[in-house]
């Protein structure tokens, strides 16, 4: 028998003074049985940083077809593909090919390093494709705020991005590796 999703619960607050963006969501996260927590808030924070009130989660890592995150338009048309961690390039070509814009939110320490210098020559060429990287140290400390139920807010100015969950707030800055 295949173990089911766990659902979660987010009120997100977003104040993205960058794009002068600030809206309230509420957020059902389905965690695929694989899945860990530290992914699962990198999602959340993904989805903080490219807030639409059209912006949703794909079906998960269960799924090649779909993304963590996409904006489409009215038409269907993808605005922008995101996905989450290390994935593979030929995902992420075909992605490219299907969206307006790819944008990646890398995370794993040292293995971001590893898997950019692997791939760095064909990601390069595409035209539509941004990487940003997440330290160990933020997407750890992401991980520590999941809850099944949250209130989570989320500022962001000047590229740094304050997280909170009740009491606790974190400092995050994710690097940007490569945008063509």
């Amino acid at each position: 028998m295949a173990l089911k999703s766990t659902i979660f619960r987010a009120t997100l607050n977003v104040s993205d003074l960058d794009r002068g963006y600030y809206a309230e969501h509420g957020l059902t996260i389905a965690r695929h049985p694989s899945e860990t927590d530290e992914r699962m808030m990198v999602r959340i924070l993904a989805f903080a940083l490219n807030a639409d009130e059209r912006l949703q989660f794909g079906r998960g890592i269960s799924t090649d077809d779909e993304p963590a995150l996409w904006l489409k338009d009215d038409t269907g048309r993808i605005l922008k593909w995101i996905e989450v961690g290390l994935p593979d390039e030929r995902l992420l070509r075909r992605a490219a090919g299907r969206a307006d814009e790819v944008i990646v939110l890398a995370y794993g320490g040292r293995t971001v390093d590893i898997w950019w210098q692997k791939e760095s020559a064909t990601l390069s060429r595409l035209q539509n494709l941004k990487i940003f990287s997440l330290n160990v140290e933020s997407s750890r400390a992401l991980a520590g705020l999941a809850e099944r139920s949250m209130e989570l807010g989320c500022t962001i100015q000047d590229g740094e991005v304050w997280f909170s969950a009740g009491e606790k707030t974190l400092s995050i800055i994710p690097e940007s590796i490569f945008a063509n």
